[in-house]
């Protein structure tokens, strides 16, 4: 068995992998196979940090608006997500929205956060009511997304581009001693080898297609979510689950995220 790294770990930065299609046949499903989802209407803002309180009015709110993977629901509970904010914007973390994290990057809307993560779950690589196997993660951001995928997933890599979030993430994570989780300082297009095969890769941040490594990195019977460019100006959210006849695509509702971009800052 191979040994995987200690927290955290560093990945070796190597030119950057251009991104072209899979080789493997693709089949286009229609969005309507998977479940449809409800935009969360917010009203968190004036009911304070009394953390706990306000976290399970945001939970409520997830489950009001269709999220019903109880594991991602209990994750969202248990992680504090005014952590991974700086002081100024605390009060604001438990709406449903977006918030700045520097480096020109955001934290990810809850709702958004959750279907993500209850996506990547329901692949057919797992049972619902289980944890999931190996996760990467492309983009770690503030550390929030990362944190939750630890509480849903057996083993978590998450690789971050920018050494100044890398290096911020680190120090929200490491007092939660996640023993699963490990953060790696990399270019994201590369996947993480090392770590293969996934049972899901997760993305916060689109191209124009999905780089091949993410695909080969994939084990069979995985599933990988991504934001994705489907038509020219915009994302749509892409899940891919790799099955032993090809990959096979479904293209969802549209989303917005920052642009998928190789290299290391």
């Amino acid at each position: 068995m191979k040994s995987r790294p200690s927290f955290p770990a560093k990945l070796d930065t190597s030119p950057p992998q251009k991104m072209v299609k899979p080789s493997s046949p693709a089949t286009w499903t229609a969005a309507k196979s998977l479940r449809p989802h409800s935009p969360v209407a917010s009203n968190a803002s004036g009911l304070g940090l009394d953390s706990a309180t306000v976290r399970s009015a945001m939970v409520k709110r997830l489950a009001d608006a269709g999220v019903e993977d109880e594991m991602v629901l209990k994750a969202l509970l248990s992680v504090e997500r005014h952590q991974f904010l700086d002081t100024a914007l605390a009060n604001q973390a438990y709406e449903d929205t977006s918030l700045p994290i520097g480096f020109g990057q955001t934290i990810s809307k809850p709702n958004v956060v959750a279907r993500m993560i209850e996506l990547l779950r329901q692949g057919k690589n797992l049972k619902i009511t289980g944890k999931l196997g190996r996760v990467l993660e492309i983009g770690t951001g503030c550390g929030y997304q990362a944190a939750l995928l630890s509480h849903v997933a057996q083993e978590v890599y998450s690789i971050e581009r920018i050494k100044g979030l890398y290096e911020r993430a680190r120090e929200n994570i490491r007092p939660m001693r996640f023993g699963n989780l490990h953060l790696l300082f990399g270019d994201g297009m590369q996947g993480y080898v090392a770590g293969a095969p996934y049972a899901g890769i997760i993305a916060a941040a689109g191209g124009d297609d999905i780089p091949t490594a993410w695909i080969e990195q994939l084990a069979d019977g995985g599933r990988l979510v991504a934001p994705m460019s489907v038509t020219k100006g915009s994302q749509s959210l892409v899940v891919i689950d790799k099955t032993s006849s090809g990959i096979q695509k479904t293209v969802l509702e549209q989303v917005n995220f920052v642009p998928l971009v190789s290299g290391v800052l």
